[in-house]
């Protein structure tokens, strides 16, 4: 993959060493860190648009998740627990304090507002402030699982079932899935919103069966040990302890649920939010307005 496009001039490569293995991560900008995450289809590569934004006022680290890009994809267990919300979050915080931030700002897109939000509740004294992007907890996810949204999130299901099936049916045509998959998020319905040169990173990185088996690991973790923290922590009453702010596409799925920012508000005491004139891929449908909304709220005190 090393002669696909760099979309972040100026920034350094690292590789983290963690518990797990090398983690990769894009930094560069000055001022207070922010770690940046992504979501399932895509990798590091989908903050482009917006971290030229962010980089004039925060340091940031924009890493790819377990199992995505260019991290190590860790060897899945039978309960999934490798791919966790919990130990993806666990991962971060180590690579964060081998960069030299024990404390930081925290922003996370699909899959990544996972690990983020679940990160917040594990280790509260890390995070200073929180934004998720089109997504709601897991928790709510399953619960409100009716016959509508069980047809939009049909991929949650699917990839969370018993190794082979899911990883048998996408390597037969993992681009074409992958293009399918993102057109069908898209405000558009289609690619036009998306850098031809991240796509390219997208296809190299979905095209590899062995990140292909990590993502089927982290929906069934998600389907099985990230509800279960959810229902924890739920039960016993946790709440997020920083500000949080929420963003999600007009047109995504969050915006069906009833109400995403309510939703929100049942778990952390400081929350606001407001949907952003997109599909799912805010950052590069709309990264203007994401980048203002998050460079506000990260900015406040």
């Amino acid at each position: 993959m090393s002669d696909l496009a760099d979309l972040y001039p100026g920034f350094e490569s690292k590789w983290i060493d963690t518990e797990i293995g090398k983690m990769f991560a894009r930094t560069g900008g000055e001022g207070p860190p922010l770690l940046l995450l992504h979501g399932y289809t895509e990798t590091n590569v989908m903050w482009h648009r917006v971290a030229p934004v962010l980089a004039q006022r925060f340091t940031l680290v924009i890493a790819d998740l377990p199992g995505y890009g260019w991290s190590v994809a860790p060897e899945a267990a039978p309960d999934h627990e490798p791919y966790s919300k919990r130990a993806m979050a666990r991962v971060m915080v180590e690579l964060m304090e081998r960069l030299g931030h024990v404390r930081f700002r925290l922003g996370g897109h699909d899959r990544g507002g996972r690990v983020s939000y679940r990160l917040a509740l594990d280790h509260p004294g890390r995070v200073e402030r929180l934004a998720v992007l089109d997504i709601v907890p897991t928790y709510d996810m399953w619960h409100r699982m009716d016959r509508n949204m069980a047809m939009k999130v049909w991929h949650w299901p699917f990839l969370a079932q018993p190794f082979p099936l899911p990883e048998m049916l996408i390597e037969k045509a993992p681009v074409e899935y992958l293009e399918w998959k993102m057109a069908s998020w898209a405000k558009a319905k289609d690619l036009s919103a998306f850098d031809p040169r991240a796509l390219d990173h997208y296809r190299a990185a979905f095209s590899d069966p062995s990140r292909i088996h990590a993502h089927c690991e982290d929906y069934r973790a998600g389907q099985s040990s990230d509800l279960a923290h959810d229902e924890i922590d739920r039960a016993a009453g946790k709440m997020i302890a920083c500000a949080v702010l929420a963003l999600w596409g007009a047109a995504g799925i969050p915006n069906e649920t009833g109400g995403p920012l309510a939703i929100w508000q049942a778990w952390a005491r400081d929350v606001r939010g407001a949907p952003i004139d997109s599909g799912h891929f805010l950052c590069e449908e709309n990264p203007e307005a994401t980048a203002a909304a998050l460079n506000d709220f990260f900015l406040a005190t």
